[in-house]
């Protein structure tokens, strides 16, 4: 059992939030119960992770995606008062860490992705250095794109919407989790031959075609699912905490 503050120092330490320019708070989100016992990872703070976790008799949660974001309407109404109404009545802390979730080089979304495919980062690039860079940990090139779609879609058990160049060996790869297609150029920039994120935009077709870089989008929530839980299970670990990570599936 460890203190609520201790556990947010614990988190900032490993993660070190203030290194990033993000796009919501990160660190403690709601405040509940002093002492923590048993946390709850999960991709984002949807009322389903939240009942969950009560039903799981979490003390705290830990998520990718929490509940505020800049810009976003401050009203508590609707889907918000729901969600806070149940953090709050059953007293649970909401720990959410967007941006330094992603780049932690060990724990983050990038690295557990590329843990999943197989792929080994050497280099990085595009805004605050989020996207990863690198190759097969074999160093085996695939034969083309459609070989690398096909890896992708068995590693994380989804579909793949493939773009791009399909007749030449795909070797440099760069991958950056979620909604990170408007670093597509970024790493064009660098010599890559395919680029793995969760979603493509318009734009981003055209480009794949044009230039012969493969674009594959896997799925926003399919490339967040292992940041979380990699790390709150690290930070579990360390304070002597009962930790259960709870998937709540999206299509997305």
């Amino acid at each position: 059992m460890t203190d609520f503050k201790t556990l947010l120092q614990a988190f900032d330490q490993l993660l070190q939030p203030e290194k990033f320019k993000d796009y919501g708070p990160n660190g403690l989100q709601v405040e509940g119960r002093r002492q923590i016992q048993k946390i709850v990872s999960g991709v984002t703070a949807s009322r389903e992770l939240i009942d969950a976790a009560i039903a799981a008799k979490a003390d705290a949660i830990f998520v990718h995606h929490g509940l505020f974001w800049r810009g976003q309407d401050g009203r508590v109404v609707g889907w918000m008062k729901e969600r806070l109404q149940r953090l709050l009545a059953n007293d649970i802390n909401l720990y959410a860490y967007h941006l330094p979730l992603d780049a932690h080089p060990e724990l983050g979304n990038n690295a557990q992705l590329g843990k999943v495919l197989g792929l080994q980062a050497d280099a990085w690039c595009g805004d605050q250095n989020l996207v990863s860079l690198g190759q097969s940990q074999s160093l085996v090139a695939f034969e083309n794109a459609a070989a690398l779609s096909a890896h992708v879609a068995a590693c994380l058990g989804r579909t793949v919407t493939c773009i791009g160049a399909q007749d030449k060996s795909v070797k440099r790869i760069a991958w950056c989790s979620g909604g990170a297609q408007s670093y597509f150029e970024s790493a064009i920039a660098q010599g890559v031959d395919a680029f793995i994120t969760g979603e493509i935009s318009e734009p981003q077709a055209h480009i794949a075609k044009e230039t012969g870089v493969a674009f594959l989008a896997c799925g926003h929530h399919a490339t967040e699912r292992y940041g979380a839980p990699a790390v709150a299970a690290h930070v579990a670990a360390t304070l002597g905490l009962v930790h259960e990570f709870i998937d709540i599936d999206n299509p997305a």
